[in-house]
């Protein structure tokens, strides 16, 4: 697929893509959006910034546009559900852009807010409701939100909210839901639950899959640095010494361990801001506007606030705290490196994280390169023209020790060692996340 020409979408929308830039589907619209305008339901597999949101976005867009109906006070035509805050409000933006000429009416629900405007703006009826499911569920007992008229179901970043211990308030909205609907699924993982889940509410799906679970970004480097846990924060201010490091997202473990690290930046020096649970709503925008916006270098998060926050030119991933999840270090790292540029992700490992870097490794597949910080020297700017002059890129991890001890018994072979992965194709100027 060359452009979006091709696929069939009207031509409001054509005209929008073509405002912002837009001009070549990325390999997830390409696939799901001819499936989704054939009224198929759509199980997606990929990671956020493959240009999910706009894969869903713009064939309901197009039916909104193809069938035009003014939606009952209460109701909504389409419903998209998403595990934080910060998605949920980028996803309404999304449709609010790509929508622009058709008129469509977009409101986001989510909690830590007052209920007033939400329930004014659901009053009215909407085209599109993009919500968090505990403020929904709130609306829906309250009577205030009605499903029955909604003819899209989306559920995305699946994987995140049943890490939240979503699934019985996702439950409880589909109940809601009248049976005749289009459902749309995207996870960046399968375990077992999600595809029970996707078993129970998807009618004969077209699955969608374009980016391998465990791999990695094909335009960040990767590194290790060794250091004691009490060298930590002053490892990490040594490396905003790099004039390289204009943006970076800083991972800690908790909200506490956020607040610390960024109390001990701003104590340096470095403008540094903070995003977690415990932050309010109005928090967590400023925080994002000032580091979207260059007033503040660092933006220290937790996973789960940090998830799915689609922000240009962040130079660099930090991780403080390595995750005691291993597929979270791909949803980090995958922070940087966006639309066709480059970046750097740092791991900052201690003693008693040598089993959280093992296990990365072994679902990435790879050998990191590492730096030993332990002897208390003082550390190397580490920017991106530095790190392409000095390091390679991470290695295939090498074959087992049983496989070697296999090779040396007679009539056996050992399995050759893993061949890097080719970089993916990338289409460019295509909308994501």
């Amino acid at each position: 697929m060359h452009d979006f020409t091709g696929l069939g979408l009207a031509a409001p929308i054509l005209s929008s893509l073509a405002r912002a830039n837009y001009s070549r589907p990325t390999p997830i619209q390409a696939q799901a959006i001819p499936s989704i305008l054939a009224g198929r339901d759509v199980l997606g597999i990929a990671q956020t910034g493959t240009g999910k949101t706009a894969a869903f976005a713009l064939p309901i867009l197009h039916h909104l546009a193809t069938r035009p109906r003014r939606p009952e006070r209460g109701t909504c035509r389409c419903l998209v559900v998403s595990p934080t805050r910060e998605l949920a409000s980028q996803i309404a933006e999304t449709f609010r852009t790509l929508g622009e000429d058709l008129g469509v009416s977009v409101a986001v629900v989510f909690g830590g807010v007052s209920h007033g405007p939400q329930i004014k703006a659901l009053a009215r009826g909407l085209d599109v409701l993009v919500a968090t499911p505990g403020r929904l569920v709130d609306h829906l007992d309250a009577r205030v939100a009605r499903l029955g008229g909604t003819e899209f179901l989306v559920l995305d970043e699946v994987d995140q909210m049943l890490d939240l211990g979503f699934v019985k308030p996702i439950r409880r909205i589909v109940g809601d839901l009248p049976s005749r609907r289009q459902n749309l699924f995207f996870s960046a993982t399968m375990p077992r639950e999600i595809a029970k889940l996707a078993e129970d509410l998807l009618r004969d799906p077209v699955e969608v899959s374009v980016t391998p679970v465990a791999k990695t970004a094909d335009r960040v480097s990767q590194q290790v640095l060794f250091v004691e846990t009490h060298r930590k924060r002053d490892l990490l201010v040594e490396l905003f010494g790099d004039a390289e490091m204009s943006r970076a997202i800083v991972f800690t473990r908790t909200k506490h361990g956020a607040d610390k690290v960024m109390r001990h930046l701003e104590s340096a020096g470095v403008a540094a801001a903070a995003i977690h649970g415990n932050k309010s709503q109005s928090q967590r925008e400023r925080s994002l506007a000032a580091f979207r916006s260059g007033a503040v270098r660092a933006l220290v998060a937790t996973d789960i606030a940090a998830r799915g926050i689609d922000i240009d030119r962040v130079t660099h991933v930090v991780n403080f705290e390595l995750p005691e999840v291993a597929e979270a270090y791909v949803h980090r790292i995958g922070r940087t490196a966006r639309a066709g540029s480059e970046g750097v992700a740092i791991s900052l490992c201690d003693d008693g994280e040598r089993d959280l870097l093992r296990n990365i490794e072994k679902l990435t597949r790879l050998r990191l390169p590492s730096h030993d910080r332990r002897t208390g020297e003082a550390a190397a700017p580490i920017g991106v023209s530095r790190q392409r002059r000095e390091m390679s890129r991470p290695e295939p991890r090498a074959e087992t020790r049983t496989a070697r001890a296999a090779s040396a018994k007679p009539g056996r072979t050992a399995p050759a060692p893993a061949r890097p992965r080719p970089a993916a194709a990338r289409n460019g100027n295509a909308p994501a996340r």
